[in-house]
């Protein structure tokens, strides 16, 4: 499989979420990702593939975008939580975690503007 020319990103901040995350997406059970609206589309597009790299950077999955839509942090749903798979799922538990994580990583704020994108996994390399 080539995967030359395509977006090559892990998910998370640190080498251990990458990896936990990326099970979560193996397992069928993380279907959505978000990261600020101001770090750009990183690559996805509706309909195309990008790669998702492990804690140490090794290619690991093969993920279709399947929609990416600019939203802003307190205005996520509860049914986007829940695809984003982490914690127990919740909207409470979501807003906690990706608050946290949006600190550490520039600067939160309620109304700060996200890229939401859902997806699906198309093979596991």
């Amino acid at each position: 499989m080539d995967l030359t020319g395509l977006t090559h990103s892990p998910f998370g901040d640190s080498p251990e979420l990458a990896d936990a995350l990326l099970a979560l997406v193996l397992a069928g059970i993380k279907t959505a990702t978000c990261w600020r609206h101001s770090g750009g589309v990183k690559g996805s597009v509706v309909g195309s593939c990008w790669v998702a790299l492990d804690g140490v950077g090794r290619p690991a999955a093969l993920i279709e975008s399947i929609t990416l839509d600019a939203v802003r942090f307190d205005a996520v749903t509860a049914g986007f939580a829940h695809a984003e798979g982490e914690s127990d799922r919740s909207l409470v538990a979501w807003r906690a975690d990706h608050a946290a994580f949006f600190a550490r990583t520039g600067g939160f704020a309620p109304d700060m503007l996200l890229w939401c994108e859902r997806f699906r996994l198309v093979a596991i390399l």
